[in-house]
């Protein structure tokens, strides 16, 4: 699969925002990059980090958890957006 990536975006370096519904699988998603093998995750409180290489192609992805309604993450989503230098 980096190969596909590789030969699609070239050498770059791309960052991503997974936003998504509470236990809708996007730490699951993040470490099966990362690790290249499924493991057993805990409810992200705040949010992740973690620099993914396929290929020739580098992301930073960020998994932000916890959406729940009274919560203050959805503010803390925008403090993440502009860190993560997305647009």
């Amino acid at each position: 699969m980096g190969n596909m990536f590789g030969s699609i975006f070239g050498k770059k370096h791309y960052r991503i925002l997974m936003l998504g519904l509470d236990n809708a699988g996007k730490t699951s998603i993040l470490y099966r990059l990362r690790l290249k093998e499924s493991i057993t995750t805990i409810p992200t409180v705040g949010f992740n980090v973690e620099a993914v290489a396929l290929g020739h192609v580098k992301f930073n992805v960020w998994d932000v958890g916890g959406q729940k309604v009274g919560t203050c993450l959805p503010l803390a989503w925008r403090t993440v957006i502009v860190r993560a230098g997305i647009r």
